[in-house]
């Protein structure tokens, strides 16, 4: 008898806590969006992403500060049905999955229009590379930046046209394999930038607004 009343004061006692801790992580959620939704550009993408990406990172902080406030309200109250905290749980995770449900479709075309521009760069710069490679293939080029080379005194004193040719090809070469490596860093990059707009952002979107319509649904049942 005692044990149980012991276990009963206990959890009176951390209710409050939770209840306070709960409610400090959904402020601290509000405050970090407020932050973003102060500069608001909503016709860019750029903003678009980055409100997608704060919401999307910092919504489990506010999932798990309802969650403990859920937790404590029925610590405190095991027997009531709906009191105000729950209801109050209920709202927010409503709010929260309407939220979510609305940065899906903002988060892919956002995703598309970056892509987009990332693919047009690169585009550019392979037809940079492809010109930069016709360049090398003409001799006239080859024997001109031979000839700047021996005047720069990268090539011994003098040196034949032959060598001044097979200096300038190397030039060439490591030029163009120098860009086409950058190309293809390039392409890592903005590979894993999608990957990363894809499944940090729009697929975790939807796993959250899950997570919140399930949280609204046990805070009145």
């Amino acid at each position: 008898m005692s044990a149980s009343a012991s276990g009963s004061s206990s959890n009176l006692r951390l209710a409050p806590v939770l209840r306070w801790l709960g409610l400090t992580l959904v402020v601290l959620l509000a405050l970090q969006i407020s932050v973003v939704l102060s500069g608001a550009d909503w016709s860019e993408p750029a903003f678009q992403q980055l409100l997608i990406e704060r919401l999307v990172s910092q919504a489990p902080m506010g999932f798990v500060g309802l969650l403990l406030m859920l937790i404590g309200s029925r610590l405190d109250h095991p027997g009531a049905e709906r009191t105000v905290i729950r209801w109050v749980v209920c709202v927010l995770s409503a709010l929260l999955t309407v939220v979510m449900i609305a940065v899906v479709p903002m988060a892919i075309s956002g995703n598309q229009t970056l892509s987009g521009q990332a693919d047009q760069t690169l585009q550019q710069r392979r037809g940079q590379l492809e010109m930069a490679r016709q360049q090398g293939k003409n001799p006239d080029n080859v024997k001109m930046l031979g000839d700047q080379l021996a005047q720069a005194g990268q090539l011994p004193a003098g040196a034949s046209d032959e060598e001044k040719t097979k200096a300038a090809q190397r030039f060439i070469d490591g030029q163009l394999q120098q860009m086409d490596d950058q190309i293809q860093q390039a392409e890592r990059q903005r590979n894993l930038a999608v990957n990363q707009r894809r499944y940090g952002g729009t697929v975790s979107a939807v796993v959250l607004a899950i997570a919140f319509v399930l949280l609204a649904f046990a805070a009145v049942l």
